[in-house]
């Protein structure tokens, strides 16, 4: 699972001209837009991580972008299945049978705009690491808590079956989580030690004021999925807190795997001068500039 749950990440850092933000904060708006629209939360959970799935491959490839360059509905269709079976290889045939099953339902009719919190939570940047004792650890460009819920909401849906969890209730317990930070700006582990006593009153009262913006039947179901968040002791509970441990980890992992990648690797390993007509050609002006060591069948080229 840890090389998907790295793809799923990576769609916080995946945009495209002419669309607004990351792949997954349209993720989470769009998953919004159908909970506050009152819709089913396995429904909107299944489609939520089908998508996300998809897009691990074919990022924002998706059937409007590939219908307007002229591939056929059925071609479209049987690239993105084959985009969702490859993606979805690392799961339990359980998990798989529950994403190929179910029929999306004719749309409730959505809000007129979206809760307000979404776009809050879009642009609220997450503190990245803090401890009261020492200086902030800064990774740039922040993720936004958008971002990091929804990515938090798949993976804990994808885990629920390790614990005989529900999908829907954690899928909606990731998307909520930090429902709070709409209001309150994320000064991290440091700040929230200094708010002492007062901490989990405040978070219930932002908590609050964003749920107060939902209508009454999809409030209560977000309340109630909300309950799974204090402890690890329910299966619900266990697979949230194991999704927001790993995607909290694999955010940091992310910049240090950058920082730490080497030339050697992405040439040889990545390719990235791949195989193709004009590939010896591509290996001797890298040579020459110094930037390719050793013969090109070392790293899967065709030598000269």
């Amino acid at each position: 699972m840890l090389p998907l749950c790295r793809a799923l990440g990576d769609l916080k850092r995946i945009r495209s001209a002419g669309r607004s933000g990351s792949i997954a904060e349209r993720l989470f708006a769009a998953a919004w837009a159908r909970v506050a629209a009152g819709e089913a939360p396995e429904a909107v959970a299944r489609d939520t991580v089908r998508s996300a799935l998809i897009a691990t491959r074919l990022s924002d490839l998706d059937a409007a972008a590939l219908g307007d360059a002229g591939i056929p509905p059925a071609e479209v269709g049987r690239i993105q299945g084959a985009a969702l079976a490859q993606a979805a290889t690392p799961l339990d045939m359980a998990t798989r049978a529950w994403l190929a099953g179910g029929t999306r339902p004719e749309p409730a009719a959505t809000p007129a705009s979206l809760p307000g919190f979404v776009a809050s939570l879009a642009a609220q940047p997450r503190a990245g690491a803090t401890h009261p004792q020492l200086g902030r650890l800064m990774l740039e460009p922040p993720e936004s808590h958008a971002e990091h819920c929804v990515v938090v909401a798949v993976i804990g849906t994808l885990l629920a079956p390790s614990w005989d969890a529900g999908f829907e209730a954690v899928f909606l317990a990731g998307l909520a989580h930090h429902l709070h930070n709409a209001l309150l700006p994320d000064s991290g582990f440091a700040g929230e030690m200094l708010l002492g006593a007062w901490l989990q009153p405040a978070f219930a009262r932002a908590t609050s004021l964003a749920l107060q913006q939902l209508d009454p039947v999809p409030r209560n179901r977000v309340a109630a999925a909300l309950q799974v968040i204090p402890d690890a002791a329910t299966p619900e509970g266990s697979a949230f807190h194991a999704a927001d441990t790993l995607d909290r980890v694999l955010q940091v992992e992310h910049h240090l795997r950058a920082a730490g990648t080497t030339m050697d690797y992405v040439l040889r390993e990545m390719e990235l001068v791949h195989a193709g007509p004009t590939r010896i050609f591509q290996d001797a002006v890298l040579a020459r500039f110094g930037l390719l060591t050793g013969p090109p069948e070392a790293r899967g080229g065709v030598a000269a």
